[in-house]
């Protein structure tokens, strides 16, 4: 089962990245965490965002297209990074995602959504 381990942005992770103490040693833990995930076969690719300032969006409206420049709000509800993995199931996911140190300084939150296969779009069974 594929699955995307989304990182939901803070106020923090959208002031962008900061060098600190802090910082660097929350990097050596996800660096730890991401090299037991290659151990264990379960990470396909992964990344950190910049902030949503950075960013846009491309709205459509039939052959309308507006763009607009970020900054998004509210910054619960935006992506600071994410993990493609291919795990068993589902319970395997939350269980790698509970070992995973807090990936922002205060508190964060951490959604994992699974992929379509093509048996769903087909309409197989398992």
């Amino acid at each position: 089962m594929r699955v995307m381990v989304i990182v939901k942005a803070t106020a923090d992770s959208e002031k962008g990245f900061v060098r600190s103490p802090d910082t660097m040693a929350l990097m050596e833990a996800m660096g730890k965490f991401n090299e037991e995930l290659q151990k264990a076969g379960i990470l396909r690719d992964g990344d950190g965002l910049k902030p949503t300032s950075e960013g846009r969006r491309v709205a459509f409206e039939g052959a309308g297209r507006t763009v607009r420049q970020g900054p998004f709000a509210p910054a619960g509800e935006q992506i600071a990074g994410f993990w493609l993995w291919d795990v068993k199931d589902m319970d395997e996911a939350v269980a790698w995602v509970k070992r995973c140190p807090n990936p922002m300084p205060g508190p964060s939150e951490i959604e994992i959504r699974p992929l379509y296969e093509l048996a769903d779009l087909m309409g197989e069974s398992d």
